[in-house]
């Protein structure tokens, strides 16, 4: 009997093993991509401007995780646009990061007027990395909400249907990737259904805001104020035409008028009447003072459109200078192997 109890103990035993066996490869096959991605993060080696942004990406655990298994790379040399060959964009846009080959990979930009750019970059490529590890089910649930919310939000929101016209050519699924890394490093207001999506990988994600809206502020700005300027211009030309064609008239009519007042003079048609003489010159000499200030002011106001024009010169280079910040074409060489000359 003692025997046949061993035995059956063994059995039990061996079965419970086998089936702690199959339940584990069961959770390991479910879970393999974190478990990849852990290891993966384990084997990156951070430069310190990656660990800086990681921290100033305010990442969850998986967050974190998933960002360092992308192996990210920060580089402002013409290798970053080797890296992002494959990525397509509009031709007003500029690449300034991208997710490529299961990696990302981020222009770097120091300019400190555009301080942010790389973070919310690095946040826009991690949503694509985060949508890439959905499940089949997950993704496509995801893609129905997120083209669903975009039709209410577009209602209501042009400058969101602008920011996604430049995607709709593609794919329902590849449309709502883009969106959602759109919507999650630009967009304040959401679901609560989106925002707790977004918590998985963000602590806060009002710091990535924080940085959309720094960099975009300035861009906003200095469009906002060069369509002012244009404005203003606009309507100062036209009302100083308006007037220099009036003022020219009342010169014309003044000094054909003087000369006749003149000559009536001259023929001493005002001897008998002196007070009438004094009359007509001292109107003369009023009309003649209101046309001197009609033209200084002629004068001021065209001043000030010069003021204007200069000043929208100054913003359309200092525009030219940020986009050039922007544009990887225009980034140096990329550094020669080691070892190489």
């Amino acid at each position: 009997m003692a025997v046949a109890a061993k035995k059956i103990i063994s059995r039990i035993f061996t079965c419970v093993l086998v089936l702690a066996l199959l339940a584990g490869g069961i959770v390991a096959y479910l879970h393999r991509q974190q478990i990849n991605d852990h290891f993966a993060a384990q084997r990156f080696e951070p430069t310190a401007q990656i660990v800086t942004l990681t921290n100033d990406l305010r990442l969850t655990e998986a967050g974190h995780r998933i960002f360092w298994a992308s192996a990210p790379t920060l580089d402002a040399s013409q290798n970053f646009n080797q890296q992002c060959a494959k990525v397509e964009h509009s031709e007003e846009g500029h690449i300034l990061g991208c997710f490529t080959e299961s990696r990302i990979h981020l222009f770097e930009i120091t300019d400190e007027r555009l301080n942010g750019i790389v973070e919310v970059t690095a946040a826009h490529e991690l949503l694509h990395a985060t949508f890439a590890r959905l499940g089949d089910g997950e993704r496509s649930s995801l893609v129905r909400k997120l083209n669903s919310l975009y039709d209410e939000l577009a209602a209501k929101d042009p400058e969101l249907e602008r920011r996604m016209s430049v995607y709709s050519g593609l794919s329902r699924t590849a449309f709502a990737n883009e969106l959602h890394s759109v919507l999650g490093t630009e967009q304040r207001e959401l679901p609560e259904w989106l925002e707790q999506h977004y918590a998985t990988w963000f602590k806060d994600r009002g710091v990535i805001l924080d940085y959309f809206d720094s960099y975009h502020a300035i861009f906003n700005e200095l469009k906002q104020r060069a369509a002012e300027l244009q404005s203003e211009m606009t309507a100062l030309r036209t009302d100083v035409e308006q007037r220099s064609v009036t003022y020219d008239a009342a010169v014309e009519q003044f000094n054909s008028e003087w000369a006749t007042f003149v000559a009536r003079n001259e023929a001493f048609e005002f001897s008998d009447n002196p007070a009438e003489f004094y009359r007509l010159r001292a109107d003369f000499y009023e009309r003649r003072d209101a046309l001197g200030a009609e033209m200084r002011s002629l004068n001021a106001d065209i001043d000030r459109y010069e003021q204007m024009r200069a000043e929208l010169q100054e913003l359309g280079e200092l525009n030219h200078e940020l986009e050039q910040q922007l544009d990887s074409a225009l980034a140096p060489p990329a550094p020669a192997p080691t070892g190489e000359v």
